[in-house]
């Protein structure tokens, strides 16, 4: 037993529209649920469409980041510029042209170290995307979790996880991530010692997990305490149905769509986050690959070497963009009555 969704409406019409068109009544009409009635929306959304393939294209290309390197022939952390003369200048910037943009090297060399700007590019994709995908899983389960646990069970225990959700929400993120990881950091890596590649990986999907689950709890919570009142969840109460088939069979189901929209839209924000981070000087630290630090190297050269800032600032720029006009064509696909 559970809330007739939004889409009962759609799938009413989708139907009559299917009953019409069939003429003399000969052919079956045929029912479409609605992860169907979704699909159908989203597919005729062009913009979300798109949006989706670029998205899909940014995944790829972390995925096969290893592939890409033996294709091309080059890795992101040997310093060809250095190794290699005629490649950069006494003072550390690339002689040819345009960032020492050539057939060998795409995307030119970084200034100082000169490493290939492509291969620097590509994998600090699948840095960002990496840290960004398992904070985002492991936010919403948390979130999920105790937004249901809230919401349904009230009292005390609302009490109790709602403050701990305005004490989250109270913090300035990113100035806590700045000042908190370092601290993290300090306590198992002695002073003399260098903070491995790992455990600075792991503290930054930590501390953005423990400041990001808030957001989806509160909404969650929010939800749940409207639905726990209507007439289907009553009618499971009475019919003897347990707390967790109350929560797993009536309130779930009816939670997806503000739970993947959520996801949906946090996602680029933990990228963000991530790359400004490296900006700080507080993100991974060398020789991994990260968007925010080449942020960082292109700021302080770009007034002799402007393409360095350039291809990671676009590729940043279309990847936020392209993920969020996915979001709202995701929610625009389950509820057609929102407007963008």
């Amino acid at each position: 037993m559970t809330f007739p969704s939004s889409t009962a409406t759609d799938a009413a019409a989708e139907s009559a529209d299917t009953a019409g068109s069939a003429g003399s009544g000969t052919a079956a009409v045929v029912g479409r649920s609605p992860g169907q009635l979704m699909w159908r929306r989203f597919r005729r959304d062009k913009t979300g469409v798109i949006s989706a393939i670029i998205v899909l294209a940014f995944f790829a290309i972390a995925l096969l980041a290893p592939v890409i390197s033996a294709l091309y022939g080059k890795d992101p952390y040997t310093t060809y510029g250095q190794n290699q003369p005629g490649l950069l200048n006494e003072y550390g910037y690339p002689i040819a042209p345009n960032g020492g943009i050539s057939g060998e090297f795409w995307f030119g060399l970084e200034p100082g170290l000169g490493r290939d700007v492509f291969m620097q590019l590509v994998y600090g994709i699948r840095t960002s995307l990496s840290i960004a995908v398992i904070v985002t899983v492991i936010t919403t389960v948390i979130g999920v979790v105790m937004g249901l646990t809230s919401g349904y069970l009230g009292g005390k225990t609302d009490y109790v996880i709602g403050r701990i959700i305005d004490t989250l929400l109270a913090f300035p993120s990113q100035l806590f991530l700045i000042v908190f990881l370092p601290v993290v950091e300090a306590a198992i890596v002695l002073p003399e010692e260098e903070t491995p590649v790992w455990l600075r990986y792991v503290s930054i999907c930590v501390v953005l997990t423990v400041l990001g689950w808030a957001t989806i709890a509160r909404l969650l919570r929010s939800q749940v305490l409207s639905l726990r009142t209507r007439e289907f969840v009553e009618a499971a109460r009475v019919t003897g149905a347990s707390p967790a088939r109350i929560i797993f069979k009536e309130l779930l189901p009816n939670l997806w769509t503000p739970i993947i929209i959520q996801s949906t839209l946090a996602l680029p924000l933990y990228v963000g986050s991530e790359a400004g981070l490296g900006f700080l000087g507080v993100g991974m630290t060398e020789p991994t690959p990260d968007w925010g630090r080449m942020f960082q190297v292109g700021v302080n050269v770009y007034h002799s070497d402007v393409t360095y800032l350039l291809f990671p600032g676009v590729s940043m720029l279309i990847f936020v963009v392209a993920f969020n006009l996915l979001g709202d064509s995701i929610r625009d696909a389950f509820d057609p009555k929102t407007k963008r």
